[in-house]
């Protein structure tokens, strides 16, 4: 799960309430080309854009092996990119402060880049470190994607400098290979332990469908997810608690996940099976252990129960599997927070379907699945039960693709 307050970001301004904005990301592909021109000096190669995502079911069960259902959210970070010959990266943000950020190649190594630019200078590292000859770009973003919203802007931005970067390069990497690409940058270069699901949910989902992934195989799913047709609507409520995983929290739950499974003899915990879920908590030494075993292995269930209620038309009955995903989060791995924990209780007592927290924790969004025709009465009343929150209904979009 990746997220990180220092993304190409979005102007998150005071009193959006139900809306989000959608200048930045979302202006046509010819202002942007010259929005190129006038910071560069001359035309871009290309322009490419990559999705937040929104994690359906499967929270923190990544980097346990475990089963993960994210979507990608129609809003996106988009690059216009040219190629450089001269050893300099030069990246510039139509949401940050500070102008041009400009990096020597040859100089480039885990620890030496601040701020948001770490993020596209880890993925062009990585591609040089695996091998690949890229030596400079020119490159612009924009970005509607929330920061700090638990919503994977960070990973928007790897996935689509390196979309961009492979194919100006004649580079045809397949998209989990990419996706495992910006996985490596930022475990290595922005020292972040991340797993695979952002990333892959960026490069590889598709328009109208959530991505059932298996982290150990890395096999693939498209599962379809079209809650219209049903007369659903999934909300999206950004509490703006921000939240960053660099921090040490996340490293330590993934630390105490990896010392569970050790316990227990196991690869990881996804090797405990359901079913002798009783037996492992009880071989274990402590009760932090089991808090998290517990949660692992029941959001892996809850995963296989979502995909059986899809694929059986039951949509609308994943809403208490939903809640029950919240609880286990908020009382077993303790990832919420005071804000998480009433946008899902006023949901619910408001008529909503199922609530729950999405992403890594501390912070970020929740999910509230509704009836279509209920969204601006239960809107209304988280909006009134937290004033600062910024909501807004999603679908699910395409994943990382070349625009121009």
């Amino acid at each position: 799960m990746t997220e990180a307050g220092s993304g190409t970001g979005t102007r998150t301004d005071a009193g959006t309430g139900t809306g989000t904005r959608t200048d930045a990301g979302a202006g046509s592909e010819a202002a942007f080309e010259i929005a190129f021109k006038n910071i560069y000096g001359r035309a871009p190669e290309g322009i490419w854009a990559a999705p937040g995502r929104v994690n359906l079911i499967g929270e923190h069960t990544d980097y346990n092996d475990g089963y993960v259902m994210p979507f990608a959210l129609p809003h996106r970070t988009r690059a216009a990119v040219a190629r450089r010959d001269d050893g300099l990266l030069r990246v510039h943000s139509a949401d940050m402060d500070g102008g041009v950020v400009e990096l020597r190649i040859d100089d480039l190594a885990p620890g030496t880049t601040r701020g948001w630019a770490v993020y596209p200078a880890a993925v062009l590292w990585t591609l040089r470190q695996a091998g690949h000859d890229i030596v400079g770009a020119d490159i612009h973003y924009d970005s509607n994607v929330p920061v700090g919203g638990g919503l994977s802007s960070s990973a928007a931005l790897q996935v689509v400098t390196a979309l961009a970067l492979t194919e100006l390069h004649g580079l045809d990497l397949p998209r989990q290979e990419l996706a495992l690409l910006c996985q490596s940058s930022e475990n290595t270069y922005v020292g972040a332990p991340v797993g695979v699901m952002d990333q892959t949910a960026s490069a590889c989902c598709t328009e109208g469908h959530a991505l059932h992934l298996d982290v150990r195989g890395l096999s693939q799913r498209q599962v379809p997810f079209d809650l219209a047709a049903q007369g659903l609507q999934l909300l999206v409520v950004d509490t703006r608690v921000k939240h960053a995983h660099a921090d040490g929290a996340y490293g330590e739950l993934r630390a105490g996940c990896e010392a569970a499974a050790a316990a227990l003899g196991l690869p990881a915990l996804r090797d405990v099976d359901f079913d002798g879920l009783d037996a492992a908590l009880a071989a274990l030494p402590d009760e932090r252990l089991r808090r998290l075993t517990r949660h692992v292995v029941t959001e892996n269930r809850r995963v296989e129960e979502v995909i059986a209620l899809l694929d059986a038309g039951r949509t609308r009955e994943i809403g208490p599997v939903l809640t029950a995903g919240h609880a286990s989060l908020r009382d077993d791995f303790r990832v919420s927070c005071a804000e998480l924990d009433l946008v899902v209780d006023t949901a619910l007592a408001a008529g909503a379907l199922g609530a729950r927290m999405t992403g890594g924790g501390f912070g970020g969004s929740a999910i509230v699945l509704v009836d279509a025709g209920e969204v601006e009465r239960i809107s209304a009343a988280i909006l009134q039960a937290l004033p600062t929150a910024r909501l807004f209904p999603t679908t699910a979009g395409p994943g990382a693709h070349r625009l121009v």
